[in-house]
């Protein structure tokens, strides 16, 4: 099992897993985005479009000390986040 990726679907653009409806983004009809989650897209519009991805990484990071996440976990996601869709054009 790979430890480094999360399992289901989850936020290319955050890596915040999406388990429940509300947890996806929207497109620019309403309709769920299955890409992205709800904290990185609604409305069919990136909400930080001009973030960087070292800004997103502090972000996740920042938030993630704060639910408590056992920081290899955190470790990890640094050197994941740089790996999803939204950061392959940048």
């Amino acid at each position: 099992m790979n430890t480094t990726q999360p399992q289901g679907p989850f936020c290319q653009s955050c890596a915040m897993p999406m388990a429940k409806p509300e947890d996806f983004g929207t497109n620019a009809d309403g309709s769920q985005n299955q890409e992205y989650c709800h904290y990185c897209f609604q409305n069919g519009k990136f909400t930080e479009p001009n973030i960087t991805v070292k800004q997103m990484i502090e972000k996740c990071a920042g938030v993630m000390k704060q639910m408590k996440i056992p920081e290899a976990q955190i470790e990890q996601t640094k050197t994941f986040i740089p790996t999803l869709k939204r950061w392959q054009s940048k």
